[in-house]
This record gives C-alpha cells, sequence and structure tokens, in this order.
C-alpha cells in the first residue's frame, strides 16, 4: 500500500501541525494519488435520502454512508490505507500522538454529502467511541469536490470562539479535491461550515468528502473530560438583522429557518435526556445495583460521620 505523496515530509507537517491555529490541525493538498482521488470521485455513491435521517429524526439534505468497503474497489483501497499501520505510525509522528488505532465502523465518518442550503453549525465532536470508549483524538477529512468557490459557502470553519464563528481567529479551509485536513479533537476543536448557496447552474453539485476518525487506549488526564455526544452551537441571526431594518420576504424565512432549527435542537437534546433519565433508571432499579448498595452502606455510613 502507497503511502499518501507528501507524507514522507514528517518534520514540516509536524511543525505545521503542533504550531497552528486556532488549534492544531494541517492542510495538504494532493493529500492521494491523483488517480485514486479521482476514482474516490466517480464511486461516490448517489444521494439517498435513506442516509440521510439527522439527529432529529427527519430527512436532511446530508447523506452519510460508513461501510466504505463496499462502494467499490477505491474506497477498499483508501480503507486499507486507513487502516495501514505505517500510515498509522507517520500520522502519530505529526501530531505527536501515538499508538493511533483506525475505526473499521467509521462512526460518524465515511462518505459525507451535503446538498446546497445543508450547513454545519459550529460543533465539537462526540469524545469517546460509543461501542469500546477509546478516546477520540484526530479528525481526517479528505475533499471530493472537483470545483468550489468560496461564494458558495461550505468552506470548513476552525473556531477559537464558537459564539462569534464569523470572528478574527478562524480559519476557513475551501473544499477541493483532494485537499485533505488533519486536526486534533479536544474539547476546543470547534468546527463546522456556513451554508451552501450554489448558483442556478450549479445545483447538480454537492459539497462532498470522506471523513475518518482515529482514537486512543489513552489520553492525558489533563486532556480528558466526561463522556459526551457532539455538541452544537447554533449560529447567530444573519449580521443585517439590525434595530431600523426593514425586513423583507428573505429575512423572514430567514427567521423562521433558524427558528425551526432551534426548535429541533431543542426536541432533540429533551430526547436524548429522556434516553439517559431511562439508562440510569435501568442500572439503579438493577439487582446487581442495589447489592452493591447493600453491601456498601456500611462504609458510606462511616463517611458521612
Amino acid at each position: 500500500m502507497a503511502l499518501p505523496p507528501l507524507w514522507p515530509r514528517l518534520d514540516e507537517l509536524e511543525r505545521s501541525f503542533l504550531a497552528a491555529g486556532p488549534f492544531r490541525h494541517i492542510v495538504v493538498d494532493n493529500f492521494l494519488d491523483p488517480s485514486l482521488c479521482q476514482s474516490l470521485i466517480d464511486e461516490f455513491p448517489k444521494f439517498d435520502p435513506q442516509n440521510a435521517v439527522n439527529e432529529a429524526g427527519g430527512t436532511g439534505r446530508k447523506a452519510v454512508h460508513a461501510n466504505l468497503r463496499i462502494l467499490g474497489p477505491a474506497y477498499r483501497q483508501f480503507d486499507a490505507l486507513m487502516r495501514n499501520s505505517e500510515f498509522l505510525k507517520q500520522m502519530g509522528e505529526v501530531t505527536n500522538i501515538p499508538d493511533l488505532l483506525y475505526d473499521p465502523q467509521y462512526v460518524g465518518g465515511g462518505t459525507h454529502e451535503n446538498l446546497d442550503g445543508q450547513e454545519l453549525d459550529i460543533h465539537v465532536d462526540f469524545n469517546y467511541h460509543p461501542a469500546n470508549f477509546r478516546h477520540r483524538r484526530l479528525n481526517l477529512i479528505v475533499f471530493l469536490n472537483a470545483e468550489w468557490s468560496e461564494s458558495w459557502g461550505g468552506c470548513l470553519e476552525l473556531c477559537a470562539d464558537p459564539w462569534n464563528p464569523a470572528g478574527a481567529e478562524v480559519v476557513r479551509i475551501l473544499p477541493l479535491a483532494n485537499r485533505a485536513v488533519l486536526f486534533e479533537t479536544t474539547e476546543h476543536s470547534w468546527h463546522g461550515f456556513s451554508r451552501i448557496t450554489l448558483p442556478p447552474e450549479k445545483q447538480d453539485l454537492s459539497r462532498r468528502s470522506v471523513a475518518v476518525y482515529f482514537y486512543t487506549e489513552q489520553r492525558p488526564d489533563e486532556e480528558t473530560a466526561a463522556p459526551h455526544a457532539t455538541v452544537y452551537i447554533p449560529r447567530p441571526l444573519p449580521a443585517q438583522l439590525q434595530a431600523g431594518h426593514t425586513l423583507t420576504e428573505w429575512d423572514v424565512a430567514e427567521l423562521r429557518r433558524i427558528a425551526q432549527r432551534r426548535d429541533d435542537q431543542v426536541r432533540f437534546l429533551y430526547e436524548r435526556e429522556l434516553g439517559y433519565a431511562t439508562l440510569i433508571r435501568g442500572i439503579t432499579n438493577s439487582v446487581s445495583f442495589r447489592l452493591g448498595r447493600l453491601f456498601t452502606w456500611p462504609a458510606r455510613a462511616l463517611r458521612k460521620r
């Protein structure tokens, strides 16, 4: 398995990664062999509404396909690269994160396709793998768009302040084909992308990428946080909505859209909390939990004295 052509420049990439702001990352153009990248573009799966169910349970404008190996020969080759031990070792050297582990399930990853009108609120990702509880450490995104203009939105945004995604300390990355972004997953790695607004003559296009996440068994204590799901920060109101501004039809539609998104988010969080509450009730009502409480009550009583 041939490694990406630029990875022999490990020292340079390491310096760039460690010095980058607002958090540690690198951007690598021509990441894959050009023929492999083109094959990934050619084999990219057709948008399927069944793969576009969002966290609120509705059908959205983002489709995800996590099972890369069934998509075609190019995706099997890409998957083989992601699990390659030498590739993982080199990524560890670049990022100073040793013993990186590949996720064969591609939880949250795989191919991502976003249609016109889609956006991604600024967020930090879930911090533990849901199946094996490994620490999530790195995000790798490889873009697969043969053409893209900054005026179309959809640029990846790396933010220092999630409440001010238009602030000064924001890195915006154009999602052009064979451009890879590798960044550390921490409690401060806020990222997202602005709404896609394709011109009428480009409505057949979509924002396409493949995302891979890497893990470790351990993590430094100072970087470790309590387990959490992905945390989203809704985007602020459009800049033109100021005192004295006369609302247009577009403004009204935008306000309704923002209100609906926030309603959906509140509903999702409420249902997630209900799920957590049900889980906790199941644990505390279990026989093993009650026996544990019974056998440990003397120690608990002593601590109260």
